[in-house]
């Protein structure tokens, strides 16, 4: 059957298209505008300029100790070992001063693990070593807001006109530097008291031979994401994953080789000698000399939620009539 074309009617139906196109374009475009104008006006970004917070959650480690049932590396999250993981807390300040960066001071406290028992890697389960260490970081990070939705109050300063919700939804990524401390301990054959590792010098620290003594505090980089949502005008909870990169092997106490355990013993106790070198089979894989650690740098990880107090201004009630903010009064 021949088509026959309709100029008039293709006409109206391009012109249709035409402008229903326009007006997409043009709701789109104001969308965004607003969305953008919402999140940079001094009403919303600059009412949560300063806040505190505080929290809580879990710890990961990433070091010569434990890890899956495999050879692992240090800083893979590959080899995270989820039987091991500890608790941590954190509290901190953050400073906004722009609608899309902002600083943060953060205090973590947290418990870090790691034990050859818990996987069924050969070596590492015949090398029987483990560890336990607080871990106390102190950083200054700077934030990136990649994407916010901030709307506080009614749109329009009228009765009984309809405004919309409050929301105080972010989505940030952050880096910074700090320093941290830890205290790597032990037990013998995993019972009785926690015993400190460093003045046992395991791996002969300070000996003719033996490796070079190491610091308690090391330099960090923390890396990592956080989100949040609004509770109300003053306060949010949030979500906060970081990894940790550190500048030392020795959060568990292991980075080199075997030292003698018959000198260590002799300078500082039997117990310097049996935490030393605690394996129990394969032994002759562990003599004098043989490695011990990997000797790449120890990582942890931090997973807290966390609740959030906008400090920025005073939580007026709705029964006062007006208010100031920023020298300005506001109806």
């Amino acid at each position: 059957m021949k088509y026959h074309f309709n100029g008039f009617k293709e006409f109206k139906n391009m012109k249709f298209i035409t402008i229903l196109t326009l007006l997409l374009a043009g709701l789109f475009t104001s969308y965004t505008f607003a969305q953008s104008t919402n999140f940079n006006t001094q009403r919303n970004w600059s009412m949560n300029k300063k806040e505190v917070f505080f929290g809580a959650g879990a710890t990961g480690f990433l070091g010569d100790l434990g890890g899956r049932n495999r050879i692992g590396t240090d800083y893979s999250l590959a080899d995270i070992d989820f039987n091991s993981t500890g608790i941590g807390g954190v509290a901190g300040f953050r400073f906004r001063f722009h609608p899309y960066y902002a600083t943060t001071t953060t205090f973590n406290v947290g418990l870090l693990r790691g034990s050859d028992t818990k996987t069924s890697e050969i070596i590492r389960e015949s090398r029987n070593l483990s560890f336990r260490s607080i871990i106390v970081q102190l950083s200054q990070r700077f934030d990136i807001i990649l994407f916010a939705n901030e709307r506080i109050g009614k749109r329009y300063s009228i009765r009984k006109v309809r405004g919309f919700r409050d929301h105080n939804e972010q989505f940030y990524i952050f880096g910074g530097i700090g320093v941290s401390y830890f205290n790597p301990k032990a037990q013998i054959n995993g019972a009785g008291p926690w015993i400190a590792l460093k003045p046992l010098h395991t791996e002969g620290q300070g000996l003719e031979g033996g490796a070079e003594e190491y610091s308690n505090f090391t330099a960090t980089i923390p890396v990592g994401v956080g989100f949040r949502m609004g509770l109300s005008k003053m306060w949010r909870i949030g979500l906060e994953l970081s990894i940790n990169k550190t500048f030392t092997d020795y959060i568990d106490d292991v980075h080199g080789t075997y030292y003698d355990p018959a000198i260590l013993g002799a300078m500082y106790g039997s117990e310097a000698a049996i935490l030393s070198n605690p394996s129990q089979k394969n032994q002759q894989w562990f003599a004098p000399g043989t490695q011990r650690g990997d000797k790449q740098n120890d990582t942890y990880l931090y997973a807290n939620i966390i609740l959030i107090r906008n400090i920025t201004y005073k939580n007026y009630t709705r029964r006062s009539p007006k208010i100031k903010f920023q020298g300005r009064t506001k109806f």
